[in-house]
């Protein structure tokens, strides 16, 4: 797949978070998940979620560009973090509470210009070589893949489930 492709399925995801806002924002307000570091994400509500989608957009999109303007070398660019990451969960803790639509808003902001960086991608850099945390070696478009682009296709069904448990349409 290429990355041409994966932005397209970033674009759909950004445009099913958004086409849920009048719902969210209905069915609120919605309470704090009691715990929201490293415990199953299955666990959050709607501020965690987007929240943590938020940040995951900014964080692995600044990790790329760090991979991408090192020169190229035979060893992988070393990068990510963990799940208990200490600033990870303080982000998502204070941006949790943000409004609904506020959460979207930079959803939509950040994820665009994620979707448009990656169509820019030149095949040579896209197969890159970098060493995520705590998961091994991989290439650019593959970390693209785990952290971005499949992540959120998920996190959009785990929107939906908590919106249908609520008794949302």
């Amino acid at each position: 797949m290429t990355l041409g492709q994966q932005a397209d399925r970033l674009e759909a995801s950004l445009r099913a978070f958004l086409g849920m806002e009048e719902a969210l924002v209905a069915a609120g307000p919605w309470p704090l998940a009691e715990v929201f570091g490293t415990e199953p994400e299955a666990a959050w509500g709607p501020g965690e979620l987007l929240a943590h989608v938020d940040e995951a957009l900014r964080f692995w999109g600044g990790e790329v560009e760090r991979a991408l303007a090192e020169p190229p070398t035979h060893e992988p660019f070393p990068l990510g973090r963990t799940a208990d990451d200490d600033t990870r969960v303080r982000l998502i803790g204070r941006d949790r509470c943000l409004p609904i639509p506020e959460l979207l808003d930079r959803i939509a902001a950040d994820g665009g210009r994620l979707a448009a960086r990656m169509r820019s991608i030149e095949a040579a850099e896209a197969a890159r070589a970098v060493t995520r945390a705590g998961r091994g070696a991989m290439t650019v478009a593959d970390l693209l893949e785990s952290t971005i682009t499949g992540h959120l296709e998920g996190h959009v069904d785990q929107l939906r489930e908590i919106l249908a448990a609520r008794g949302a349409r």
